[in-house]
């Protein structure tokens, strides 16, 4: 196991009566608020009135930077940076999902810089401070309300990066379960695929001695695969949105990689769908990750992913490592598969065109041009990968 550092700063207050809260955490910071949220979910559940209304209780001045959609754009970060920046906003309120809350990150950082935003992205701009951030959670899926990681897309250039700073992570996240009873059926399962996806980043690793990690790794993927299915049957189950609402956040927020190296292969892959089609994030990781799974099975790998079945999906363990390793992964196929996720790109409307670009993009989108984790691939290896889940 590494040297590490574990240091969460971000208070969680979770449950039914947090909003109440709101005011009084806010005023810790300033007075001034930036409120950043969705298009049209946050007014229908009658959020968005309670949260005004706490304002105006409170004699909190507020700005609005509305319209933020999934695969978050750097035009409304600009728009965001432009409004906080004019009118001296001194705290940013994401409501909403985790593109909500990663344009918040850029417009936090963005707005004590002279730069465009999206040179933080990029490098070229160094991140030495950022305006304070707070969420109102409505979506498990990202962990972005307890992180330091932002994700944007510049459709300018085709790019999907991310980017990450400790000044950026929130203060405090409300954490209200009953805000994602109106996630529909496909967005539940696609929340639950991406929670699963940052945890597996974690996981599968080789010779780090993180014992204790795993077994943290395998009770989030245990609890996504308990919940996940009852979420979509019964939206309204406060125990699974609760339970998964929480595995979103430990799935992300340091806990299951410290003391580990990891490369977040599927991530990076992903970046690219999400770039060229605007596929749903959690969509295409659930897509990938069989298939990077399948790519990465080798004697070296073997054991590990075999592991992930007999501790998550219950697998019995036979003479033959290799054997029950692909059985793993056909277990998790199935998985996905069983909650309406599709399994192949074509599925998505990519086209066989389309994967010889996204692999060179992959690569080039990186500082080095190779991803070295759970096993060492170069763009050929995307290209192939990409291939088998066509």
């Amino acid at each position: 196991m590494k040297d590490f550092t574990f240091d969460i700063s971000t208070k969680i207050l979770f449950g039914k009566d947090q909003l109440k809260n709101l005011a009084g955490e806010i005023k810790k910071y300033g007075n001034k608020v930036l409120l950043v949220y969705g298009q049209k979910s946050i007014k229908k559940i009658g959020l968005y009135d309670q949260i005004i209304k706490t304002f105006s209780e409170n004699s909190i001045e507020y700005f609005e930077l509305e319209g933020i959609i999934p695969n978050p754009r750097i035009d409304k970060v600009r728009q965001g940076v432009k409004i906080a920046k004019e009118n001296k906003i001194d705290f940013i309120l994401a409501v909403g999902a985790g593109s909500v809350i990663d344009t918040a990150k850029l417009v936090a950082a963005g707005a004590l810089i002279e730069n465009d935003p999206w040179d933080i992205v990029i490098g070229k701009a160094k991140v030495e401070n950022a305006l304070p951030i707070g969420s109102i959670l409505t979506l498990a899926a990202t962990g972005s309300e307890m992180d330091t990681s932002s994700v944007i897309t510049n459709e300018e250039t085709s790019q999907k990066l991310g980017w990450g700073s400790e000044f950026v992570r929130p203060k405090f996240a409300i954490m209200n379960p009953e805000y994602t009873y109106t996630v529909n059926s496909y967005h539940t399962a696609a929340g639950t695929a991406d929670i699963m996806s940052h945890t597996m980043e974690n996981y599968f690793s080789l010779n780090d001695g993180c014992y204790l990690q795993d077994r943290f790794s395998e009770g989030v993927l245990k609890t996504c695969i308990k919940y996940g299915p009852i979420a979509i049957k019964d939206p309204e189950n406060y125990e699974a949105r609760a339970n998964l609402m929480w595995a979103n956040s430990w799935a992300i927020n340091g806990l299951l990689d410290a003391g580990k190296s990891t490369a977040w292969s599927v991530h990076a892959m992903e970046h690219e769908l999400s770039a060229l089609r605007d596929i749903t994030h959690g969509v295409g990781l659930a897509i990938l990750t069989p298939y990077w799974l399948e790519y990465c099975l080798d004697d070296q790998t073997s054991e590990k992913i075999a592991e992930f079945g007999y501790n998550v999906f219950n697998l019995e363990k036979s003479e033959s490592t290799n054997e029950d390793a692909k059985k793993a992964i056909e277990a998790l196929r199935e998985f996905f598969s069983s909650i309406g996720i599709p399994t192949k790109l074509r599925d998505e409307s990519f086209r066989e065109e389309d994967l010889p670009i996204m692999a060179k993009n992959c690569m080039n989108n990186r500082k080095t041009p190779e991803i070295n984790g759970f096993k060492h691939l170069l763009e050929e290896d995307v290209l192939n990968i990409y291939k088998k889940a066509f």
